[in-house]
């Protein structure tokens, strides 16, 4: 059966072989940056690709890449040992010159100090992608990763209550027993 393409002859929605390239696609770069596993990692970048990373920045290009997974891997390597970052519900827009692809995310690591799991970030994607080669490969890489809540890309009214920033307490530094009671009652 023939798909439904729009005037352009770009099909309507993503093929099944495509998704299943690109969802492998996401595969591969996951299992590259977990694992530090450069060639693997810069494997999944069109050669003239942009990174945008929270932390570091917008860089373009796989020198430029590959010297910013270094940093990440080995600058604080005791945050990014034991990660997994996850993606799912992938919507894949087909393109003439590629694809939008937008999923969301989520973190997980395994802290090797503390050895337990926990929640490392959440948040969402919007990457563009295109054929380089004959494979797909991410063009441009977004990570929108949800730090606060203008972050969050909701689209419905907003009602929660509009809060300070959270600001903890100063540690009561006296000795035990002259602590107030009252913080057990």
């Amino acid at each position: 059966m023939n798909q439904p393409c729009w005037p352009d002859g770009v099909p309507q929605i993503m093929p099944a072989d495509d998704r299943g390239e690109i969802e492998e696609l996401y595969a591969r770069y996951a299992w590259g940056i977990d694992l530090a596993d450069e060639e693997q990692a810069i494997g999944t970048f069109a050669r003239d690709a942009e990174f945008d990373h929270l932390w570091q920045g917008k860089v373009k290009g796989h020198d430029a890449i590959r010297e910013n997974l270094r940093s990440l891997w080995y600058d604080r390597q005791h945050w990014w040992y034991g990660r997994q970052h996850l993606m799912s519900q992938f919507i894949m827009d087909p393109h003439e010159e590629g694809a939008r692809v937008r999923c969301f995310f989520q973190i997980i690591q395994w802290n090797a100090d503390y050895r337990t799991n926990f929640v490392f970030g959440i948040g969402t994607r919007d990457d563009r992608l295109i054929r380089e080669d004959g494979r797909w490969k991410f063009w441009r890489l977004t990570v929108n990763a949800w730090t606060d809540v203008d972050q969050i890309p909701w689209k419905g009214e907003r009602t929660l209550p509009q809060r300070p920033p959270y600001r903890s307490e100063p540690a009561d530094t006296r000795p035990f027993h002259e602590q107030s009671q009252d913080k057990f009652a």
